[in-house]
């Protein structure tokens, strides 16, 4: 099940589901991998399940738009399932209801690392690790996605190895789950987390009140803030960070690098994540650019996580660049 889309889908423009039969088999090929789509502005969420009790190869494909898919959308659709060729697929609106919660319904639990992610508060913990509830709803980021599981795994083993930090900043948040990850690994931190929709703000306050993430300013705390890309004087004021994450996609995030890169001090680590093994090198090169080195990466299907960390010499300035002209916003793009 994906979770990579900007949560504006349950609020703008009427929601539309395509539905096509598909094998075990494809349905195990796309679980969490929307690759075909992945350069649209708006990707669908793609579920897949069981259609026939009594034949575990029957299985269909459901693909939920924002807005009536375009054919060839459709035909990007089909694609994903050969064994449909021929077949009809149904398309139909949506009713006027919040389809991301319904469309989310009965996720697994997922583990990356030390943390196990809830998206059904009566499943169980799971013992020995950092346990947290990030139920399905408005925002995305439920940990479902390889490139938010994929963050997780980073940070757990930036942690194992010994790195410390003190300010940490999660650009794109989406529903909180990677602020809430860094709070847990380092407690004292100094921690601000950001996307450019206020509804997964809110979500995202909701969320830390319901792991018991303290709000506010102050170590060991979570400010929240609503803002495109780095300009915004809650980001710059708590700035330079020795931490930054952004789970975003490939296209905001070159475009973001030299804000975000202005707003992490010397040596300081950069998580980068919501890009494509084919997307990864310009990204790494944008970085590079702007005094970034590739310090670690890590794959997880298609997805890859790019650990950066800032060269010396590159200090920190003042982001009086970061405007508008300078590319320190990205204006539409969500959250991952």
């Amino acid at each position: 099940m994906n979770d990579v889309a900007s949560s504006d889908q349950t609020t703008l423009a009427q929601s539309w589901k395509v539905t096509l039969p598909c094998t075990r088999a494809e349905a195990e090929a796309i679980d969490g991998d929307i690759a075909a789509f992945a350069m649209m502005d708006r990707p669908p969420v793609l579920m897949t399940s069981e259609a026939a009790p009594d034949d575990d190869n029957v299985w269909q494909l459901d693909a939920y738009f924002e807005g009536k898919p375009s054919p060839a959308a459709i035909k990007l659709l089909k694609t994903l399932v050969p064994s449909a060729a021929g077949t009809k697929p149904v398309i139909e609106a949506l009713p006027d209801e919040d389809w991301v919660t319904l469309s989310q319904q009965g996720l697994e639990a997922v583990t990356a690392g030390r943390f196990h992610v809830r998206n059904i508060a009566s499943d169980p913990e799971l013992p020995g690790h950092i346990n947290l509830l990030i139920e399905a709803g408005r925002a995305f980021g439920t940990g479902q996605h390889e490139t938010t599981a994929g963050c997780l795994a980073m940070l757990d083993r930036m942690r194992r190895v010994g790195m410390r930090f003190r300010h940490v900043a999660d650009i794109g948040t989406g529903t909180g789950l990677l602020a809430f990850a860094a709070m847990h690994l380092w407690p004292r931190i100094h921690a601000i987390a950001s996307d450019i929709d206020p509804v997964a703000v809110e979500i995202t306050g909701d969320n830390a009140r319901a792991n018991a993430i303290p709000l506010g300013d102050g170590p060991g705390r979570l400010a929240l803030v609503t803002a495109a890309g780095g300009n915004h004087p809650a980001l710059i004021g708590r700035a330079p960070y020795d931490l930054l994450i952004a789970n975003i996609l490939a296209g905001p995030l070159i475009e973001l690098a030299p804000a975000l890169c202005a707003l992490v001090e010397d040596s300081g680590s950069i998580v980068l994540a919501g890009l494509l093994n084919e997307q990864a090198d310009a990204v790494i090169a944008a970085y590079r650019a702007q005094g970034m080195r590739l310090a670690q990466r890590s794959n997880r299907g298609a997805w890859p996580t790019l650990h950066l960390r800032k060269r010396p010499g590159i200090g920190w300035k003042r982001p009086k660049r970061i405007d508008t002209q300078a590319r320190g916003e990205a204006p539409g793009f969500g959250s991952i």
